[in-house]
């Protein structure tokens, strides 16, 4: 094999904050190669790209998440003592826990919650000249994963936990003041479960049997031990905010029906198939648009992949935007088009908005069947439930912003609530809508840009 490409800067780290989405995608196209290796805050990294790039990266027990990302977005995505950050069998035991949560019956509940709240907050958006639904989604899916984790909250507390939530999300790929305001009100939070966790245990707080809340108090590890209050308080943090965090696809949900008239008409049509295209349209949504540009990973024992000698402790960064747009992957991957899913063949490699792999064993994101079910459901009710408008406003999404959204968060006026019989909640079986942990076989980012007005 020919020796691996190298990125000629000393140290790309202000490039990689300057082209975020774009940075590995756009160093493959240049050198001509789905591999290459750079330097990050003065460390070596090998950086890759595509379907292969994720099978090795994925297979179990290679990497270990620790110290593979800088502490600025671990602090907000993960924080100490995390599942991400365990490795083998107490990653595998911890991961069940989980899992266990996130079961088909449990996420109907959840979905049940959030499709209630929003036919109730719709009185009010009705009153409301503008409805920002970017930060309406994000409260509403906050006071729904609450209430489903067994969290009573006040209006007031909803207001104050769903910015906390929303300052993590939005701060965890920036460094600087959004970084810094995201830390601090994490600390707020933090302090809450904690104190929940606590009073949970001392038997001072009621929650209901078999509610998140009362999993992760009582979940012991393999050591047969009861978590740590602040690790107890941070896996609970790590189901809420991840919820909350499902807002940005929901709102690129929305971009999308506006952007592509004939994917909403599609899903308006009343053909048989349209359960299935629906899913087709989330599953493109999580391709298509942006969440967060990679996943880093440090080698635990060393192996050798295309000739290439991995050492003990390399850091490795998988191109998690280039896989979702890579042209060997998918044909014409900057054009939204749904139907690309009806032939899709379900690798767990090739399509990795929330990680790769198997999710029972690997670091695949838990709550993955959760997302697709809650952006199902949203989809559902934009089209539904509610009549509105979509007024002039800036929708471009910088691809320089970690972690991206549209400019204005997408703004709607004249909302009128459609009143009928409610489509059936979404259903979940094991397994719908993932893909299958099997064998696996230049890039360019983009800048959405509209301004247009248009009636929805």
């Amino acid at each position: 094999m020919k020796p691996i490409p190298k990125d000629k800067a000393l140290d790309s780290t202000l490039a990689l904050l300057r082209e975020a989405y774009n940075f590995i995608p756009n160093r493959c196209g240049r050198l001509r190669s789905d591999m290459f290796e750079t330097r990050l805050m003065g460390q070596k990294v090998i950086c890759v790209s595509g379907e292969a790039g994720a099978a090795m990266f994925y297979q179990p027990d290679r990497f270990t998440r620790q110290h593979a990302m800088p502490p600025t977005a671990l602090l907000l995505l993960q924080d100490i003592g995390s599942v991400q950050l365990l490795d083998g069998e107490a990653h595998r035991r911890r991961k069940q826990m989980f899992m266990s949560i996130l079961k088909p019956d449990s996420i109907a509940g959840l979905i049940r919650l959030f499709e209630e709240q929003w036919h109730s907050r719709l009185k009010q958006w009705e009153n409301a000249e503008q409805v920002v639904l970017h930060h309406e989604a994000e409260q509403l899916l906050c006071g729904a994963v609450c209430a489903w984790a067994g969290l009573t909250l006040t209006d007031a507390a909803l207001r104050q936990r769903t910015r906390e939530f929303s300052a993590m999300i939005d701060g965890a790929g920036s460094v600087g003041p959004r970084n810094w305001t995201g830390i601090r009100l994490r600390s707020r939070t933090e302090d809450w479960i904690r104190s929940v966790i606590v009073m949970i245990r001392a038997g001072h707080m009621q929650v209901p049997e078999g509610s998140v809340a009362q999993t992760i108090a009582w979940h012991r590890d393999a050591d047969g031990k009861l978590l740590d209050t602040e690790v107890a308080a941070v896996e609970l943090v790590n189901i809420l905010r991840p919820t909350v965090a499902v807002a940005r696809y929901i709102t690129f949900a929305a971009l999308a029906l506006h952007r592509y008239p004939q994917a909403r008409e599609r899903l308006l049509s009343g053909r048989d198939d349209d359960d299935a295209y629906l899913g087709w349209f989330v599953q493109e949504v999580r391709r298509f648009y942006p969440f967060f540009p990679a996943v880093g990973g440090r080698v635990r024992e060393e192996f050798t992949w295309r000739g290439l000698h991995f050492e003990k402790g390399t850091w490795v960064l998988l191109d998690v935007y280039g896989t979702n747009h890579d042209p060997r992957i998918w044909k014409d991957p900057q054009t939204f088009r749904p139907e690309r899913f009806r032939d899709w063949n379900a690798s767990a490699f090739n399509f990795i908005p929330q990680g790769g792999g198997d999710v029972d064993l690997g670091h695949r994101c838990a709550g993955e069947w959760l997302t697709i079910a809650l952006v199902k459901t949203a989809t559902r009710l934009l089209l539904s439930s509610m009549h509105y408008e979509v007024p002039q406003q800036d929708l471009r999404i910088d691809m320089s912003r970690m972690p991206a959204i549209p400019e204005s968060r997408f703004v709607i006026s004249r909302v009128r609530h459609v009143f009928h019989t409610a489509p059936p909640v979404i259903e979940m079986q094991a397994g719908q809508d993932l893909p299958k942990a099997q064998g696996a076989g230049g890039l360019h980012g983009r800048r959405d840009i509209g301004n247009e007005g248009h009636a929805a």
